[in-house]
């Protein structure tokens, strides 16, 4: 939690988000609050899987709640009906719902929410949307931001490669066609490799969008992870929302060690050796604050792309468990991307596409 807020301090000053100067913290804020009007002016439409996920939907609920809670607005959050199983109309419906509920911004996580925002943004046109993990959908009270997630995902390659871990696993969400997902997951790959190049060895990584649909946790993940770890598999990536929790299970029973997603995941067990960081609360917040500060135009409809050049991506250097290589180490990585003469490939290589790249020193076993 330490590292979470020291890492909101850090993007309030990149992101300029000067009313948002971040002391509390979020798991302090009452997630449900009552407006004496009825009427909740910033409203969060969750992605699958729960709020309170320890990840993506929970990194940007606190974003909601640390702006509103600071401005003195009311908030509320709605998750669409049918759980993973969600529709586009169960995701319009919250949508209008909040809408109609007073919001005057509307938060939307996560990619899948695209068909379902572009019809409520087009028919609440008074309301501004932020999509986050979104693209631009031609409308201009639509805010789009998206991650480098390819670049918090190397970091946490080359750095668990660098700790000694030479058999690794990676297991995404979504199925092998969320976007940020797959970046995290082509970045960890292509991290992993250049550490090995360097030190001169071989690394495996087993690789799966299996069970990850729903970004849910299930017994049949379970199954499967504890599968790898029992035949060798190290350390495991765990990339997709309430997957965290089976994958840690698995961990802890087999002796055997989690790479962490979204938020520094490390307080939640002592498996979890460092996380793959994107800065979700804090540019949450700062994109509502445009709407308030009268500066929507210059992200409504503009495709904002957040990366280690605006300290939005990282690894958590106060409370990773890492031994074999150093702060400084990795604060020389981080600087060589922030410069441009590391560039990490960001290309979405979707479902099997990263068992199908060549790299030097890294097997890739598709699962």
């Amino acid at each position: 939690m330490k590292k979470i807020l020291a890492m909101l301090l850090a993007m309030v000053m990149v992101l300029g988000c000067t009313a948002f100067a971040e002391t509390v913290n979020p798991d302090e804020i009452l997630d449900n609050v009552n407006a004496a009007d009825g009427k909740y002016e910033i409203a969060f439409v969750t992605d699958v899987g729960q709020l309170k996920d320890k990840s993506f939907n929970q990194g940007t609920w606190n974003g909601v709640k640390l702006y509103a809670a600071q401005n003195n607005l009311t908030y509320k959050y709605y998750q669409p009906a049918n759980g993973d199983q969600a529709t586009d109309d169960d995701r319009y419906a919250s949508m209008k719902a909040a809408a109609e509920g007073g919001a005057k911004v509307i938060v939307c996580a996560g990619f899948m929410q695209g068909n379902a925002l572009a019809k409520a943004a087009a028919e609440f046109t008074d309301v501004n949307f932020v999509f986050i993990d979104g693209w631009p959908l031609g409308l201009n009270n639509v805010a789009p931001i998206a991650f480098a997630e390819e670049q918090s995902g190397y970091l946490a390659g080359y750095a668990v490669v660098k700790e000694g871990f030479t058999k690794l696993g990676f297991s995404g969400g979504g199925g092998g066609t969320n976007p940020a997902c797959i970046r995290y997951g082509y970045g960890f790959a292509q991290g992993a490799n250049q550490a090995a190049k360097e030190m001169g060895v071989d690394v495996e990584l087993k690789y799966s969008w299996q069970y990850g649909a729903s970004f849910s946790a299930s017994a049949e993940l379970q199954t499967m992870i504890s599968g790898w770890y029992g035949t060798g598999t190290e350390i495991v990536f765990a990339c997709g929302g309430s997957m965290f929790s089976s994958i840690v299970a698995a961990a802890s029973a087999n002796d055997a060690f989690v790479v962490g997603v979204d938020v520094d995941q490390s307080y939640e067990s002592e498996t979890v050796v460092t996380s793959a960081l994107k800065g979700l609360s804090v540019a949450t917040a700062w994109a509502i604050e445009k709407n308030y500060n009268g500066e929507w135009e210059t992200v409504g409809n503009v495709a904002t792309s957040l990366g280690a050049q605006n300290d939005a991506v990282g690894l958590p250097t106060d409370t990773w468990s890492l031994t074999g290589w150093t702060v400084e180490a990795y604060e020389a990585l981080l600087a060589s991307i922030k410069d441009g003469t590391l560039v990490v490939d960001n290309t979405v290589l979707e479902n099997d596409g990263v068992a199908k790249v060549e790299f030097s020193n890294l097997k890739v076993i598709y699962e």
